[in-house]
């Protein structure tokens, strides 16, 4: 089974992927050093996606009563101020504290877009996340047009063997949002198959009224969202002082969801959900914005968020 994949809209350069916005490749790896472009093979997408479907064909059949044990093909977006050896690392270290070892949830994809590595481009970076949400949706579409598919084997052997999640982090959320926006447009808005059963939120840079739209069907992003997705989470908290400057950018609109949480949690979708990180984290943690990946607890309830587990097994369960 494949180590590492990724999908990216980077140009290459060098033995790197670099800031500049390009066409979509696809890499896969089983090198532990994957922050060097020289460890990873690029595919044609056909390959690509070949390739990830014999793997994910490898899965277990699991009764419905199993679900939570069901496996995983997981996509996750990196966020701002990420060169690409960043986001290579960072993305190694997700894969192995969840998707490694005898209890992995099963196959990450790094999906790493250009965002240009520095502190100071915050503005830029908005832009960079616009324009990488076209290259994103199409993943999102391609793979929605396979679900569909899979929906209709009658062999049972045959059938989708995996969940379909996606974990993304600050700005990324930013991508995500755009993403999926354009994907539901492009599928004709389809409501019949979830697109996404997990979407775990982390840190979200996005504005926190985003799902204010609550069951009504508006065509707003919070709403094309909510409308992909079996459940959305969103993990936040006030001690991230990395979102506090982003607020502090925009000078305009509302509070970032990271940081405040949602704005009304009585008036969000009912599978719109949020949990407050704060207590989790050490009471002399730094850099809180990333720390999400490096918290055993915080990592755990992610585990639990992505296997399906009820939110009142996880709220009542100590994990939170």
């Amino acid at each position: 089974m494949t180590r590492y994949w990724m999908i990216s809209d980077r140009n290459v350069s060098g033995d790197r992927l670099g800031r500049s916005h390009s066409g979509l490749s696809y890499w896969v790896s089983d090198h532990q050093q994957i922050d060097k472009l020289s460890n990873w093979s690029r595919r044609t997408e056909a390959q690509f996606r070949a390739l990830l479907a014999g793997d994910a064909a490898a899965f277990p059949v699991l009764d419905g009563s199993l679900h939570e044990q069901q496996r995983h093909v997981t996509l996750f977006v990196h966020g701002y101020n990420n060169d690409w050896e960043d986001a290579a690392l960072r993305y190694r270290s997700l894969c192995e504290r969840l998707f490694g070892g005898a209890d992995s949830l099963g196959i990450c994809i790094l999906f790493t877009w250009p965002s240009d590595g520095m502190a100071t481009n915050y503005l830029p970076d908005r832009a960079d996340a616009r324009k990488a949400a076209p290259d994103l949706a199409s993943v999102l579409v391609s793979l929605y047009d396979w679900m569909l598919q899979k929906q209709g084997e009658q062999d049972p052997q045959k059938a989708c063997r995996a969940k379909t999640s996606i974990i993304a982090h600050s700005m990324g959320n930013y991508v995500l949002q755009n993403a999926m926006q354009l994907a539901w447009t492009r599928s004709n808005r389809p409501l019949l198959v979830s697109l996404i059963n997990q979407l775990v939120m982390v840190a979200a840079d996005v504005d926190n009224d985003l799902f204010d739209s609550g069951e009504t069907v508006d065509g707003s992003d919070g709403d094309a969202m909510a409308n992909l997705t079996y459940r959305i989470t969103a993990l936040y908290s006030g001690r991230d002082s990395v979102l506090g400057l982003s607020a502090g950018l925009k000078h305009f609109g509302k509070r970032r969801l990271g940081r405040s949480g949602l704005d009304d949690p009585g008036a969000v979708p009912d599978n719109v959900w949020q949990v407050d990180c704060s207590p989790l984290f050490k009471p002399d943690q730094e850099g809180i914005h990333s720390a999400y990946f490096e918290e055993a607890r915080t990592l755990e309830l992610m585990r639990q968020i992505l296997k399906g587990v009820d939110r009142r097994v996880i709220t009542g369960g100590g994990i939170t």
